[in-house]
């Protein structure tokens, strides 16, 4: 396992310039440290309770995916061994967890690619046979396969949930070359993980991405492909008309919604049932996707 649970960094002789609902980025040089921490998120509150291991899944996700589909993308490394003096420093906490980046001009775009109707989704579908605005045919199921894999836009909140958009507002936002160029790169990506995926035993039902430019360059940022960002369904036992097990937060939800916590006030501490099958959970994905566990698999 991957050792104590890491809720927040504070990485003396950088300079932190944003804290993330999972996040810590800092600023080295002409470069951006990502840290993902063990944190965790749940119905727009940053919840007091870490989850173990959390961080160094998502990061070992982020650089299996970028691997296996090879986007052009913003990973200079996540080898701390390879990053400054100033980032080799604190290389206890980081090691695992952390990737030396370029810094990019980043769309205000979350780039959502859906395969199934799922989420926001389907309570839009089931409002207005539509999804982000795009028609549907009548009858689809909750969790059904699309009749095509969808874009479907959403701005970014900073705080409270992202609203989903249409292609036109994208187009508004960011002009049309490159609001083409997110949509079939987002498409292309989710297509060709969900095939692997599919292989694996585990249905990807959608996925969301970040883009940015640098060097006059459209690049993926952020995380790629993990279960904070994508809806991960085993595929053995998936039946649609209903919601699916998912490889995520979902024991997190599940508890919270019965604890009586009312939304509005500060979350409670989660008990430690619910921690150690969440922290399973997230490690599990990994394994299916990767074969490896995720002890072996960071520098």
């Amino acid at each position: 396992m991957g050792g104590e649970v890491v809720l927040e960094t504070d990485l003396a002789g950088l300079r932190k310039v944003k804290r993330g609902k999972v996040r810590d980025i800092y600023e080295v040089d002409d470069h951006l440290l990502i840290v993902a921490t063990d944190r965790i998120s749940a119905f727009d509150w940053v919840l007091p309770t870490g989850i173990p291991d959390k961080g160094r899944v998502l990061t070992a996700l982020t650089l299996f995916w970028l691997d296996y589909l090879k986007p052009r993308n913003h990973l200079v490394t996540a080898d701390v061994d390879r990053m400054p003096a100033c980032v080799r420093a604190h290389s206890g906490v980081l090691r695992g967890r952390a990737m030396l980046v370029k810094k990019a001009r980043v769309f205000p775009v979350e780039c959502v690619a859906r395969g199934y109707l799922a989420g926001s989704g389907w309570r839009e579908y089931v409002e207005s046979q539509t999804v982000c605005g795009v028609p549907l045919p009548p009858g689809l199921r909750e969790s059904e396969r699309l009749p095509r894999t969808l874009f479907t836009p959403a701005t970014k909140a900073e705080t409270g949930h992202d609203e989903n958009i249409n292609f036109e507002r994208v187009v508004e936002m960011i002009g049309r070359e490159y609001a083409e160029t997110l949509r079939r790169n987002t498409l292309d990506l989710y297509e060709r993980a969900a095939a692997y995926a599919w292989e694996r035993g585990i249905i990807l039902s959608d996925t969301k991405f970040e883009w940015g430019l640098a060097d006059g360059e459209v690049i993926l940022v952020d995380e790629v492909l993990t279960p904070d960002s994508s809806r991960f369904w085993p595929r053995d036992g998936y039946r649609p008309g209903r919601p699916q097990p998912s490889f995520d937060k979902q024991f997190v939800r599940d508890w919270l919604v019965g604890s009586g916590w009312d939304r509005n006030s500060p979350p409670p501490e989660l008990p430690s049932d619910v921690v150690q099958k969440t922290s399973e959970k997230y490690r599990q994905a990994f394994r299916i996707l990767t074969g490896r566990d995720v002890d072996d698999a960071m520098p």
